[in-house]
């Protein structure tokens, strides 16, 4: 093992993590390093065009070459490959269905899934598509969208159960609610008779949509109270997934 390589990676680990620009003396003492330790690496670095020099003090910082690098990591992962850990641990939280959907024009369209081990539980097949104004999935990606993007809906609101939404100010509410509690719930199915959801968008590292991760079940299993207290659940996951896709909220 090449122990000068490790010290190194410590070193840059140490800066990702630090809000501000750090001195030598500071680094040396955090990394349990000699201060001329310290200085050979961060000038292998700085050679090398990972860290830079910061004025007028002698202090030191990531340049964004490190970022760079692992947006081609990103960029080079598909989005289910890197969702699907988040979708495994939530699976087995909730012991339900979960999906990890995209929203595609007036749809959303199911790109992976973990089944439910209950024999009564809610059916998709990944591929397949659903009116995003009529699933959870489908609402928290919405609710990501400009107000106008709604409008595409006028006229074309279907019904599908007793409890579909079928007027655009319906849907608006359905919008403003998850954008105020940061996900979206179907406690009674929209789409399919019987069926109780929540999901949240999942945001890339623009901070643009990416996708929804949404647990499902049915709804004779899965009371309102019941959502309530899976919704923490499906924002975690959504979380996990934005952060390895590279988000990272601001403030």
């Amino acid at each position: 093992m090449d122990k000068a390589f490790i010290k190194g990676l410590r070193l840059i680990e140490e800066l990702a993590h630090s809000d501000q620009p750090r001195g030598i003396t500071d680094l040396a003492n955090t990394l349990e390093l000699t201060k001329s330790n310290v200085h050979r690496l961060l000038a292998t670095l700085i050679s090398q065009g990972y860290v830079r020099q910061v004025p007028p003090q002698s202090h030191y910082a990531l340049t964004t070459r490190i970022w760079e690098l692992g947006s081609h990591v990103i960029r080079r992962m598909d989005l289910t490959q890197i969702a699907r850990p988040a979708m495994i641990r939530l699976a087995e939280q909730t012991g339900e269905t979960v999906h990890l959907s995209v929203l595609d024009g007036s749809d959303v369209v199911y790109l992976d899934k973990i089944e439910s081990a209950h024999h009564i539980r809610a059916h998709t097949s990944v591929g397949s598509r659903a009116p995003a104004y009529t699933v959870a999935t489908g609402k928290a990606m919405l609710a990501q969208m400009p107000d106008d993007y709604i409008d595409r809906f006028e006229g074309r609101m279907e019904r599908y159960t007793d409890t579909t939404r079928t007027s655009i100010a319906e849907l608006r509410e359905d919008i403003r609610l998850t954008r105020e509690q940061g996900h979206a719930m179907v406690p009674e199915g929209e789409w399919r008779e019987g069926i109780a959801a929540c999901a949240c968008a999942i945001l890339n590292r623009t901070g643009d949509l990416a996708g929804a991760i949404g647990m499902s079940g049915p709804d004779l299993r899965i009371k309102r109270k019941q959502l309530k207290e899976i919704a923490p659940l499906v924002m975690d996951a959504a979380r996990a997934i934005s952060t390895a896709l590279g988000y990272a909220p601001r403030g």
